[in-house]
């Protein structure tokens, strides 16, 4: 994201920085959550403790990960970007405060020490749960509609099936819709997919051309390449929601994966090697193809789900947050483009992490165990050296003194 101009944009005084704008609360909160979450995961696979009668560990932490990390990266993205894109006012302050509330309100809902399965009914979880992802597009949608950036209300869409992704799985958590969690999860999965598809198409091509200066001139996008890629990744939802494990899917996962991955070379990302803050966009983007592929192998010659599953997961959407959450902490501070070497270090050790927990399915049994334990600790450091050196960015002024 580059950063917008905030001119005429003063929070004024009364409101706390964290909540001048949504970047510096959400950002902060989906890096509390990508290391507070996988901690608390590592715990739950050391001890084996899990309290009866909570849903499966399993899938409260394929959830938490996506509608608790993720979703928060989304909305400071989208908090941020949409009043760039539309020259208006920035959500700050109480509504912000409210947005913050209902992430916090769902995370503590769902909870299995203290959520709907010990302190409240399971319908009022989910209500809770489910009404952070409307709010934020409510909160969206003025600004969008009343500026006429239509091609950027898709966004509210796909909030919108977000939003349904996390319904079907509380609903079969509920016991009224069998196959919920399954269909759900790929329903969100998916959606993410389609964002990063589309906010790297942008950002991506943008950011390597700006900064490699001349050399940035070989950087293309093709129309045919870019609808190709839209298409695939978009005809994938469906198909992974109804049978992911069909010939039918497998086909259509490699059929984007080889779209993403020439759409990837025309930006030229080795060119960017001496920029950490460029090329870690280039690696996150790089694990979206290798995701695609090694789905396309569970499909057609029977690999381990989990292996493209966290290729995605880790490699693709952490990665990509990570460098997004970097970069644009310090662009839209006021602070020069340039990371820290503990922040280089944990781009480093994201990738590591992610590298471990693709392969682990795939390695010999008394190797499985050590990889996600290695895999774990390594996104753990990553998030922690993020949070130590970016805390203090998200919660202190402007560099340049201006608003925001």
């Amino acid at each position: 994201m580059s950063s917008p101009s905030l001119a005429g944009r003063d929070a004024g005084p009364a409101i706390p920085i964290l909540f001048q704008y949504g970047f510096r609360c959400f950002f902060l909160f989906s890096g509390l959550a990508a290391m507070g979450l996988l901690a608390a995961w590592l715990g739950v696979l050391v001890t084996g403790e899990w309290p009866d009668g909570a849903v499966g560990a399993g899938a409260w932490h394929a959830h938490e990960m996506l509608f608790g990390m993720i979703a928060a990266a989304v909305a400071g993205f989208l908090l941020t970007a949409v009043p760039s894109w539309t020259g208006t006012r920035a959500v700050s302050g109480v509504p912000l405060m409210v947005l913050a509330a209902l992430w916090l309100a769902g995370r503590i809902a769902v909870f299995p020490w203290v959520g709907p399965w010990v302190a409240m009914p399971g319908a009022l979880a989910a209500v809770l749960d489910l009404a952070f992802l409307p709010a934020l597009g409510v909160a969206l949608a003025r600004p969008l509609v009343a500026a006429g950036k239509w091609r950027n209300s898709a966004f509210l869409i796909l909030l919108g099936l977000l939003t349904a992704g996390n319904l079907l799985i509380h609903l079969e958590w509920l016991d009224l819709l069998p196959g919920g969690v399954e269909a759900g999860f790929a329903l969100g999965l998916g959606i993410v997919l389609m964002m990063v598809t589309v906010i790297g198409g942008r950002i991506l091509p943008a950011f390597t051309r700006n900064g490699l200066g001349k050399a940035g001139m070989a950087v293309r996008s093709w129309p045919l390449v870019e609808r190709a890629t839209l298409l695939a990744t978009l005809a994938l939802i469906p198909a992974a929601m109804v049978d992911a494990g069909s010939a039918v899917t497998g086909l259509i996962a490699l059929a984007a994966a080889a779209a993403h991955a020439v759409r990837l070379a025309g930006w030229q990302g080795w060119r960017a090697w001496r920029s950490p803050i460029l090329w870690i966009l280039h690696v996150g983007y790089l694990w979206v193809p290798v995701a695609l592929l090694l789905r396309g192998l569970h499909a057609l010659a029977g690999l381990p789900a989990a292996a493209g599953t966290h290729a995605m997961t880790v490699g693709a959407f952490a990665t990509l947050i990570l460098a997004v959450m970097s970069r644009a902490s310090l662009g839209h501070t006021g602070r020069p483009l340039v990371v820290s070497r503990a922040t280089v270090a944990a781009y480093v050790l994201l990738t590591a992490a992610a590298a471990l927990r693709t392969l682990s399915p795939l390695l010999p049994v008394e190797w499985v165990w050590p990889a996600l334990q290695g895999s774990g600790y390594a996104w753990v450091a990553a998030f922690a050296l993020f949070l130590a050196a970016y805390a203090p960015v998200l919660l202190s002024p402007r560099a340049d003194g201006r608003p925001g």
